[in-house]
């Protein structure tokens, strides 16, 4: 039996209470087969552990779940991430060709799906998921506003 939207974000939410755990800012993604219910990838961030400002949670899952897969096109695939992705990795998510994107908190500052620079809607942007923003999205964004208030 598939699992529900809500049950990935669960796993996406662990992801970044890892991420938090290890002094990183507290972003999780899992990348998901919605036809068969199965993971295909998960993680959380790692920027600081790598010394990578590209280690964001859903560059990283994208990573793994093309190797996984063999193949660097993941139409087939859904991602779940806690925050509303910036526009580097909406990018990515375009260049996968990921089917659909759900995000936890929406982020007005750093994030390029609805705010900013919000990459799907461009027309230079070749492939746009479908996007549902807002899932889960107290969960996540007390996750993101403990954090930054306890290093303040």
């Amino acid at each position: 039996m598939a699992q529900s939207s809500y049950s990935f974000m669960a796993l996406a939410l662990r992801e970044a209470e890892s991420a938090a755990s290890r002094g990183e800012v507290p972003v999780g993604a899992v990348i998901v087969d919605p036809d068969g219910g199965e993971v295909l990838a998960r993680a959380g961030n790692r920027v600081e552990a790598l010394n990578d400002p590209t280690a964001h949670a859903e560059m990283l899952a994208i990573r793994k779940a093309a190797a996984a897969t063999g193949a660097p096109r993941l139409d087939r695939f859904d991602l779940y991430v806690t925050l509303e992705p910036c526009a580097m990795c909406a990018a990515a998510i375009a260049h996968a060709r990921i089917r659909r994107l759900y995000f936890g908190a929406y982020d007005p500052k750093g994030g390029g799906v609805e705010h900013g620079p919000k990459f799907f809607q461009q027309p230079t942007c070749h492939h746009a998921p479908e996007v549902y923003g807002g899932l889960e999205e107290s969960r996540a964004g007390d996750l993101l506003l403990r954090f930054f208030r306890d290093r303040r």
